[in-house]
Parts: C-alpha cells; sequence; structure tokens
C-alpha cells in the first residue's frame, strides 16, 4: 500500500513488478544500475487492452457521422438517435460527442485559433439557397444567404440577397457592419470572384471595388487561402448552424418578397445570438456587448456608394462615352486619344487616366447626351461650343443697329446653324481689321443690296460693287429678278 501511494500506481501494478523482479533472479543493485531503456525492457512495455465491443462499435460508427454531418440541416443529436436505436446499450449523448471529437481530432487534427475582440469579420455565402414564390405565377425564384461571424464574440447576422454578383455581396458586407455596429480591422472573405479577381497563397489580387469598398469603412481584407475551409473554420461552422436554424425551418415557409424572408431570417438570426451558448452562462451577444463593441471602430456618417468600371478612349471631340447609359462625359483636351476607366456610382461618375483621377461629373443618364465642362475644351474648340444666335447678335448690335440686322438676315437665310455662325463671325470680325465705322457703312449699303453673306461685306470692302451687274451677286441669284431682290439666295 505504502509503495503504490508513492508511486502513485495501483495496488496491482506494483504488486506486478514486484513478482518480475522476484522472478529475475537479479539483486537490487544490479536492477538500480540499468537504465530507463534496460528498465521499460526488463519489466516489459506496458500493454494496452484493447476497447470493448461497445467502444468497438461506437468507433466504426464515427465516419458514418462525419460523413452525414456533412448534410444540409445534420446534427450529431439526430445521428446519436439513429446511433442509440441501433445499439440500445450504446454511450449516452455527452459521452457520444466526447469520444467522437476524440477520435476526430486523432483522424483530422486542427490549430486552434485565438481571436482578438474586434479583430476580424469572416464573410461568406452558404451554399444552399432559401426561395421565394412569385404571386401572380407561383415561379420559384432561388436566393442567396449571405453570412458574417465576428471571430471573438461570434455574433452572428445573415440576409438573403438575389445573386452572389459584386453589388449584392459588397451590399450584404455593408449591412452586416451596420448591423453589429461598427467597423472590424479585417474583414475576411472567401475567394469569392465578387471579392478576389486572382487567388494567390501569398498575394491574391482583389476587385477594386471590393477593395475601394473595404477603404471607405477603413477596414483591411484578407482573404482566406484557396482550398483552406480551416482558415475561416468559424463562417464554416456558422454556416452548418444556419442550415439548422434558418434553412429547416424557412425552407417550409412560403415567402413572396425578399423584405419578408429577411424579416424571418433576422428574427431567427437574433434568438440564434440571444441564446446561451452551450456549457457558459452566457449568449453571443451577451458577449459581444461586453467585449468586442467598443472595440470596433465607429461607422462613417455616409454609406458606400457602388461603383462600377467601365473603360473608354477619348474621341476627338474631348469627350468619353460611358456605355451603359450611352452619355458623354468631358474631359481636358490634353487627353484626347488615350484610353480612360470611368468608376461611376448611382450620383457619380470618376475618370481615370493612369491611376490619377482627372474628373468627376454628376452622373446623367440622358442617352446620346453630352455634359461638358468648358474649362476642358481648347480655347478654339470653347469660344466654338459657345456660338449662339444670341451671341452673334448681340455682339453685332454692340456695333450698330445695321450691322445686327445684316447678322439677323444670315442666321436666318442659312439652313445649317454651324454654316451660319461661320458667316457671322467673318462679318464680325472685320470690325478688328477695318474699324466700326467702316463695317457699319458696308452693312448698311450690303442691306439695301438685299444680299446677306460674307463675301457681300468683302466685295463691299475691296470695291468691287461699282457695276452691280456684274458684281459677284450674278453669281448669288439665280436670275436677275430685282422685284424679289430678297428672296431665297444661294
Amino acid at each position: 500500500m505504502m509503495i503504490a501511494a508513492q508511486a502513485d500506481a495501483s495496488r496491482n501494478t506494483v504488486k506486478k513488478y514486484l513478482t518480475q523482479f522476484s522472478n529475475s533472479g537479479f539483486g537490487f543493485e544490479e536492477v538500480n544500475a540499468l537504465s530507463d531503456r534496460e528498465l521499460e525492457d526488463f519489466f516489459g512495455k506496458a500493454k494496452e487492452h484493447p476497447p470493448s465491443p461497445r467502444m468497438q462499435c461506437m468507433v466504426r460508427y464515427f465516419p458514418h457521422v462525419d460523413k452525414e454531418l456533412k448534410r444540409t440541416g445534420m446534427t450529431r443529436f439526430i445521428l446519436w438517435q439513429a446511433y442509440i436505436k441501433e445499439f440500445p446499450d450504446g454511450y449516452q449523448y455527452s459521452q457520444f460527442c466526447f469520444y467522437f471529437n476524440q477520435w476526430k481530432a486523432r483522424v483530422n487534427p486542427t490549430m486552434h485559433m485565438d481571436h482578438k475582440a474586434g479583430d476580424k469579420l469572416y464573410v461568406d455565402f452558404t451554399g444552399e439557397k432559401l426561395h421565394l414564390t412569385d404571386k401572380e405565377t407561383g415561379e420559384i425564384i432561388a436566393v442567396e444567404v449571405f453570412e458574417a461571424i465576428l471571430g471573438d464574440s461570434q455574433l452572428t447576422c445573415a440576409e438573403a440577397v438575389p445573386t452572389q454578383q459584386k453589388e449584392d455581396f459588397i451590399a450584404a458586407c455593408e449591412n452586416a457592419m451596420h448591423y453589429i455596429g461598427g467597423i472590424p480591422a479585417v474583414i475576411v472573405p472567401d475567394n469569392l470572384k465578387a471579392a478576389i479577381t486572382k487567388s494567390n497563397r501569398y498575394e491574391p489580387t482583389l476587385d477594386e471595388t471590393f477593395e475601394d469598398f473595404a477603404d471607405h469603412y477603413g477596414a483591411t481584407v484578407l482573404p482566406a487561402r484557396a482550398y483552406r475551409p480551416r482558415d475561416k473554420a468559424l463562417v464554416e461552422g456558422a454556416v452548418k448552424i444556419l442550415y439548422t436554424k434558418l434553412h429547416l425551418p424557412l425552407g417550409k415557409e412560403v415567402f413572396h418578397t425578399l423584405n419578408d424572408l429577411n424579416k424571418a431570417i433576422y428574427e431567427a438570426i437574433e434568438l440564434h445570438n440571444t441564446q446561451m451558448l452551450k456549457g457558459r452562462n452566457y449568449s453571443r451577444r451577451m458577449q459581444f456587448q461586453e467585449i468586442e463593441k467598443q472595440e470596433l471602430a465607429p461607422l462613417p456618417v455616409q454609406r458606400y456608394q457602388f461603383k462600377k468600371l467601365f473603360h473608354a478612349r477619348v474621341i476627338k471631340n474631348g469627350h468619353v462615352n460611358l456605355g451603359p447609359d450611352k452619355h458623354y462625359y468631358s474631359v481636358p483636351y490634353r487627353y484626347i486619344g488615350r484610353r480612360v476607366k470611368l468608376l461611376y456610382s448611382r450620383t457619380t461618375v470618376e475618370i481615370f487616366s493612369n491611376y490619377e483621377r482627372i474628373v468627376t461629373h454628376k452622373r446623367d443618364k440622358a442617352p446620346y447626351d453630352y455634359t461638358t465642362d468648358k474649362e476642358h475644351m481648347a480655347s478654339t474648340h470653347r469660344f466654338q461650343s459657345e456660338w449662339t444666335p444670341d451671341k452673334f447678335l448681340n455682339w453685332a448690335a454692340g456695333i450698330h443697329e445695321d450691322v445686327r440686322y445684316f447678322i439677323l438676315q444670315i442666321l436666318e437665310k442659312k439652313q445649317l446653324p454651324e454654316q451660319a455662325y461661320k458667316s457671322c463671325l467673318g462679318v464680325l470680325s472685320f470690325a478688328k481689321k477695318i474699324g466700326n465705322d467702316r463695317l457699319i457703312m458696308a452693312c448698311q449699303r450690303a442691306n439695301s443690296f438685299g444680299v446677306f453673306n460674307y463675301k457681300t461685306i468683302q466685295s463691299i470692302l475691296e470695291n468691287k460693287m461699282d457695276n452691280y451687274e456684274e458684281s459677284i451677286f450674278a453669281d448669288e441669284l439665280p436670275m436677275p429678278c430685282h422685284d424679289n431682290i430678297r428672296g431665297d439666295y444661294k
């Protein structure tokens, strides 16, 4: 008894070693001189007792349990019920789970990860979809289920969205951060196309729009490694929980709108977050409020505006076409001929060249229309863009009323505005060359002839008007009809 107590071994073990020592024929000094390896060989290695038939039956059942747990909505409790029905003398649920965890760790060991409060938000889509039913046609419409979970408190949120496309994914991520009421340091997405354009073990390429979204909220994106679900074990575990708490009950109900479905999802998620954790006296929500909430960064005043990307080339008139709207936006004229990148949101259009933003416009969806900033145009083009009938009439009126009358007749006569504007510009430019007085006299004389064009003024000023019948006006008239001298002229 004393030896067993001092050696912290059972009496049977002590008896066994004493018997082996007595039967060996060696003295104490000889045995005491042996090394640990020699002592182990001398007394013999401890023999492991084979597991009982009851344990063997349960262990043989574990591979089936591991496989079945991958099914949507399946739980250990359901599988234990099936096991105890087949083996009535089997282990109870708590022992069943204990030995299964030991078996799982032995055949598929993993590293335990400690999570820092406010550090990571894991985001992903569940594999299984929920469904809406069209009220009029009865058509079944599949919708994706997005989920996010905080690493430390395990506070979970979920939302149904139409697709896994970039716009829906970013909107769901944003709603998740507003649900938790703060911004984590890191967002950990799976290798979704909406978040990652090119997977890489060391430095994956992020989608520009998703990266811009993360920058807006001041978070870093750290994608999980491709084909490494253990990098986001929490979100994978949350997916299994959602299958049981969302997909199984809500899959049996009928929802006609995304709003109604998300309302039901929100209620189920709130129940999940406020439920006491197994073996603990607190819930996910309580742990979040106490530990993690204060570690999150505050939300910005404005929500993120989703932006789409479009590439185009600046055309010769200094504008670039936003293809989806078929609307043209001006850029500084020095960029004519270059390829530029357009990032556009619901309200704005930003144009970039070589990673530099060169201009921002208010978005206008009017097709085949132009949004032009005059400062972007070359001086000549800028002047031409400002040509209007009122501009020329006001210019002429500033010289004399007879000049204004002459210009008015040119504008009314010409069918093409651009052609009329050029003639007006030519006439009015004489004021700088010869002075206002000579131009007024020339216009007065031209008005008396009733022929209104640039050549008339030019000929008068060059003293070619002495012989009217032989002047250039003979070319202007279709026939010498003096009764209709103000008729239509070519």
